[in-house]
């Protein structure tokens, strides 16, 4: 069928769950349909690895994965297309980019799929689209990195835990300190997972600070290498010659911010309280105004933890339901919420999957498993393979 008689899904955001849900639609659409990712970026971001290459080198250029195998799964891959574009905005029948892509801005769509997540602070995240520039910037905090004797990491979630225990073991004679707002850290969990954390921090001998905020000041921290005091709020200094931020997760919503209730009772399809989509069970969008609209991953405001395994449930959902539509049924697949869990690690090889109690069955204590299988680079190669691409030599990974 001629690409111009394809009925378009668009899923905008090329992150874990964006590419979750292109693959499971690319087991379902029939081939009257086709598959649109809408993403910024020149190349898959693998987050989960920025803290520990920000830190750690020679593996960076394996953190930013080609998009060229995505469609593997696909009945016939050709079919699908990868926009490198920003989404402005997302009207009712179709997308706004800022540029052109196949001689227009406006890519009109039976279904689209929102997965434009939260944006992080970097090292968390890149600020630049192409590889090449993400590669360098890595490269030069792992610089920055060895250059300096005490480093502050701002921030007690998973990205300021990740990178304090990789910091003080990589590099033993830094002095690494941790400042953490609440009264401990990752506080989304059962407080054994602080216990185990601070553990682990004494044994590595990393400072934590807990109910203290960081005064940023307006133009930043120093980053000459000279030392310098960090005002802490609650009227404390802490001594550093590098600060790290860990903090804060912005969610990416603009791009529906134009889109009206259906009616003036309804409620707003973002919901204000905390910059998330209102979503049904099924996914979409909670106005059924926007029936054929969705949402998926850290933008979605499904009360479930931010991560990417229910992020891959809702994906799967998602595909199911855009399928029953497509075939003129009503979507029945529902995203049932669970408790939160991570895979967390806590060292070069230490690493700990932790899960908090389920109400559900009755259970009171998280369920904990510690490993020491983890490896520098993290295994990154298997989401090579995820993606849809063999690598028969190392030199593919710079591509």
């Amino acid at each position: 069928m001629p690409a111009s008689s394809l009925r378009n899904i668009i899923v905008i955001g090329g992150s874990f769950v964006g590419r979750a849900t292109v693959q499971e639609l690319a087991k379902i659409v029939p081939p009257t349909h086709r598959i649109l990712l809408a993403e910024t970026h020149s190349h898959f971001h693998h987050l989960f690895t920025f803290p520990r290459f920000a830190i750690v080198p020679e593996h960076e250029h394996k953190a930013f994965i080609p998009y060229s195998g995505l469609f593997a799964g696909a009945t016939d891959p050709t079919a699908h297309a990868v926009i490198q574009a920003r989404v402005t905005s997302v009207r009712s029948e179709y997308i706004q980019l800022d540029r052109e892509w196949q001689g227009t801005t406006r890519v009109p769509f039976d279904y689209v799929v929102v997965a434009t997540g939260t944006r992080l602070s970097k090292p968390a995240a890149m600020d630049k689209d192409d590889k090449l520039s993400s590669v360098e910037y890595l490269q030069s905090h792992q610089d920055q990195v060895r250059r300096s004797k005490s480093i502050l990491i701002v921030g007690g979630g998973a990205v300021g835990v990740q990178m304090a225990t990789d910091l003080k073991e990589y590099y033993p004679d830094k002095e690494v300190t941790v400042i953490q707002s609440r009264d401990r850290v990752m506080p989304g969990f059962h407080p054994r997972l602080h216990e185990i954390i601070q553990a682990r921090f004494d044994e590595l001998g990393i400072r934590l600070i807990t109910g203290s905020r960081v005064k940023v000041p307006a133009d930043g921290f120093r980053s000459d290498g000279t030392p310098f005091d960090v005002e802490l709020t609650n009227g404390s200094k802490v001594a550093a010659d590098f600060v790290i931020l860990a903090t804060g997760q912005t969610p990416n919503n603009q791009l529906v911010a134009d889109l009206k209730p259906s009616t003036p009772e309804s409620l707003s399809v973002i919901n204000p309280d905390n910059g998330f989509i209102r979503v049904r069970p099924t996914m979409q969008f909670l106005d059924e105004k926007y029936g054929n609209m969705f949402a998926v991953g850290d933008i979605a405001d499904t009360r479930a933890q931010k991560a990417a395994r229910p992020g891959a449930a809702q994906a799967a959902v998602v595909a199911k339901n855009i399928q029953s539509l497509i075939e003129g049924q009503t979507p029945q697949e529902k995203f049932a919420k669970g408790p939160g869990a991570i895979h967390i690690t806590l060292g070069m090889q230490h690493n700990i999957i932790f899960r908090n109690p389920n109400p559900a069955d009755s259970q009171i204590d998280p369920v904990i498993m510690e490993k020491n299988d983890g490896r520098e680079d993290m295994n990154v190669e298997s989401m090579w393979q995820r993606m849809g691409i063999t690598v028969d030599n190392p030199r593919q990974y710079h591509l």
